[in-house]
């Protein structure tokens, strides 16, 4: 799943539970011959439909003939073993029936040798914890069930049922060895096991000597052949016509190390349907995943970004103009930071391009639309999206040994959208993958050249809980806007979109004439006697957290615009600098001395560093040695290779005669 314990069946079973899901079906045994018909009449694959039909397109046609001729001709894929407890009820891993709640392609049911399948009829007991799930068939078969047998002896000869890796459920023997006592408090014993399990046995049956059922096969062993099975007297002496849960499990968040230990616990009556057995346990285990999710917030309310003295760095610290996003995340120290990851980058046509990095559970995206793709098309069409994000960095399906690359998801399944707490609108799509069984989901903020967000996968039954993150991580999300002038204008048609920072900043691109900003925090404008202005030119607005007026603004701290997003023929940087707190560093505290006292190079003289020629200055007249002022303004012009003093400081006179700054 992902870094939690928490989310419906899929909180409680590690890969190693999950490692026992594939396909049975019948094949020799060992036990007494007398014994095995029973057994194999007994013993019943659990299938859910392959997908009908689906919207995904791929690059070529699938190259179905690499699969098994049984797989590829199936209707149905299989994902575990049942077995006839009695005359009228089954059993398996409740696991099992986890890839059924919220299924894309159809409810789980039964499938016997002879290839007849019996849909579920109702939902009679059920045990997170235990990992158990007993059900009714709507027409069952006339069979004689498995016997029981509840006092098995140690160290006997037993016997594993179920599949073994997609060829067909095989009977193989090993010891009855020991018992382990489950994790939290002991409550019972696993009957621990030496015969083989393998992907596929999950919910069968481990027989004893004479083919009695002892108990119910639910995880295979990580490191050794020592398996795990539910004591069939657990079942049997299971409360009857109730699910209950009661799990201990710990529920995290990917800007924070700390973590949340509570339980899921509910109760409700059975029997139900499938169907309605599957919405009750995914509405109270969404309460159960919001409970959790506060209850981690609540206790760290007090250190939460932007509160607590940890938050001072990123909320002193000014922007950049890196337009990748990045978490904000909090350290051991206690230290908020911006926590940056190296995206890869893979090019599309016309200078559109895809990076993207992995944080935590989520890849963090950023799609550069090409040229020939206007904004209103990319905010309007989310399958366009998708399909340049697809293009970028590519998805494939494997089949057999080959992977297929996808080309789209076609429509999404969902579209809304969700405001942040800073204001900022985030657009929301989720899709489905039919043949995975899970749907992705995309948080996606609009900015000049396209999209920056989020993306994760995960199963239906783990979609809310998934969801609930994401909406809450998109509060701790850092970035900066850039784009062609070209592109600033076709993003400011959206005014629905964008977010309250930048609904109050005026802008004026009048290609070849001027360049005006004006905020109410500062403004300026200058012409191309300072800087080319046309379509190529790029402006950044650095975004950053910082304190305003008593509270916190997600605003503009750094305005820098270049001549030519292509080429370095000159920039122009205004930079928001605020007062440090009290608990800076000598860094922080040197800097801030520097911009106060205009020492260099924060003294209008010229310079040069690798080639470029920079000239900075601050704001404003020269400050009394006893003022305090809480923010001052960096002037900065740059241009590469060598320039005259003079040049220079007549760029940096035509900014500074335009400046203006409302900000005390």
């Amino acid at each position: 799943m992902k870094n939690k314990t928490l989310g419906a069946f899929g909180a409680l079973f590690s890969s190693a539970w999950l490692a026992l899901l594939a396909v049975p079906a019948l094949h020799a045994a060992t036990l007494d011959p007398a014994v095995l018909p029973r057994v194999q009449a007994a013993t019943f694959e659990v299938v859910i439909p392959k997908p009908a039909s689906e919207s995904i397109t791929y690059e070529k046609p699938l190259p179905l003939e690499l699969l098994p001729f049984q797989e590829r001709n199936d209707k149905y894929d299989s994902v575990g073993t049942a077995f006839a407890l009695d005359d009228r009820h089954y059993v398996t891993a409740g696991h099992v029936l986890e890839l059924g709640i919220g299924s894309l392609t159809g409810e789980p049911a039964l499938r016997d040798a002879g290839g007849r399948v019996y849909a579920i009829g109702q939902i009679t007991r059920f045990s997170l914890q235990q990992d158990f799930v007993e059900f009714t068939l709507k027409e069952p078969p006339a069979i004689a069930p498995l016997e029981v047998n509840t006092q098995p002896a140690m160290n006997d000869v037993v016997y594993a049922v179920g599949n073994a890796l997609g060829t067909g459920i095989v009977i193989r023997d090993g010891l009855y060895t020991s018992q382990t006592p489950e994790d939290e408090d002991g409550r019972w014993k696993w009957l621990r096991f030496s015969a083989a399990a393998s992907p596929g046995n999950s919910g069968g049956p481990l027989l004893d000597k004479d083919g009695k059922v002892i108990g119910v096969v639910v995880m295979k062993s990580p490191s050794e052949n020592l398996n795990y099975a539910l004591p069939i007297d657990q079942v049997l002496n299971a409360p009857a016509n109730l699910a209950v849960a009661d799990k201990r499990v710990a529920y995290s968040l990917d800007v924070f190390d700390e973590k949340h230990t509570g339980s899921i616990k509910m109760q409700f009556a059975l029997p139900m349907s499938f169907a309605d057995f599957s919405a009750t346990f995914q509405k109270l285990s969404n309460e159960n995943a919001d409970q959790m999710l506060q209850a981690l917030l609540t206790e760290n309310a007090e250190t939460l970004f932007p509160r607590g003295r940890g938050a001072n760095r990123v909320l002193h610290g000014g922007s950049d103009t890196n337009p990748f996003p990045a978490l904000l995340y909090r350290g051991d120290n206690g230290v908020w930071r911006v926590a940056r990851v190296q995206p890869d980058k893979s090019t599309l046509s016309l200078n559109g391009y895809v990076s993207m990095a992995r944080r935590g559970s989520q890849a963090l995206i950023h799609l550069r639309k090409p040229d020939d793709v206007s904004s209103r098309q990319l905010y309007s069409d989310p399958k366009l999206f998708m399909n340049l994000l697809l293009k970028g960095m590519p998805m494939k399906r494997y089949v057999g040994s080959e992977g297929i690359k996808i080309t789209s998801l076609g429509s999404p399944l969902e579209e809304q959208t969700l405001t942040d707490a800073y204001q900022r609108t985030w657009q929301i799509r989720i899709w489905a993958l039919p043949y995975r069984n899970e749907k992705v989901m995309v948080l996606l903020l609009p900015v000049p050249d396209g999209y920056v967000g989020m993306l994760r996968t995960a199963s239906p039954v783990e979609m809310y809980e998934n969801m609930a993150d994401l909406k809450t991580l998109v509060n701790f999300i850092h970035l900066s806007y850039r784009g062609t002038l070209a592109q600033w204008k076709e993003y400011l048609d959206n005014p629905q979109l964008l977010p309250a920072a930048l609904k109050d900043i005026t802008l004026r691109l009048d290609y070849g004439k001027e360049f005006s900003y004006r905020s109410g925090r500062l403004e300026f404008s200058y012409t191309p006697q300072l800087q080319a202005i046309d379509k190529s030119s790029e402006l950044v607005l650095g975004m950053s957290y910082f304190p305003d007026h008593g509270k916190v603004a997600w605003d503009v701290s750094q305005v820098a615009a270049r001549a030519d997003a292509n080429n370095f023929d000159g920039i122009i940087s205004i930079g928001r600098r605020a007062a440090p707190p009290d608990d800076a560093d000598d860094e922080q505290r040197s800097l801030w001395d520097k911009l106060l006292r205009r020492g260099h190079p924060y003294d209008g003289t010229p310079y040069s560093k690798n080639n470029i020629a920079l000239i900075t200055a601050v704001s404003g007249a020269s400050l009394a040695a006893d003022a305090k002022p809480g923010v001052l303004y960096e002037v900065s012009c740059a241009a590469e290779g060598p320039h005259p003093d003079d040049a220079m400081k007549d760029k940096l006179k035509l900014l500074l005669d335009k400046l203006r700054v409302s900000e005390p």
